[in-house]
């Protein structure tokens, strides 16, 4: 079953390479989606793919890379999208 879901990850999660391991991360669990910045110091993530694997990526998430301090994880439902793949967006 596919499972589309946006989440909302904030602690110190900027500047410690969190994109480039949620991206990593999303890709070897073969997820589609997007991660981003944002200007409020968060990080932004679409998640698609496999319940399990979505599921699985949102508790990577709690964890991320070694200099990570992940304060919070917000994750929902939202409507499925047309993503192709799985990239890094520009800030928003």
């Amino acid at each position: 079953m596919t499972k589309v879901l946006h989440a909302q990850i904030t602690g110190r999660v900027q500047g410690v390479g969190y994109r480039a391991w949620v991206a990593s991360e999303a890709k070897r669990l073969g997820l589609l989606g997007f991660v981003r910045n944002r200007r409020d110091g968060s990080v932004e993530a679409v998640f698609k793919g496999q319940e399990d694997a979505v599921v699985r990526m949102l508790d990577e998430c709690w964890q991320g890379p070694k200099g990570a301090k992940v304060d919070n994880v917000v994750a929902t439902a939202i409507a499925d999208g047309s993503w192709k793949d799985f990239s890094v967006l520009p800030t928003a």
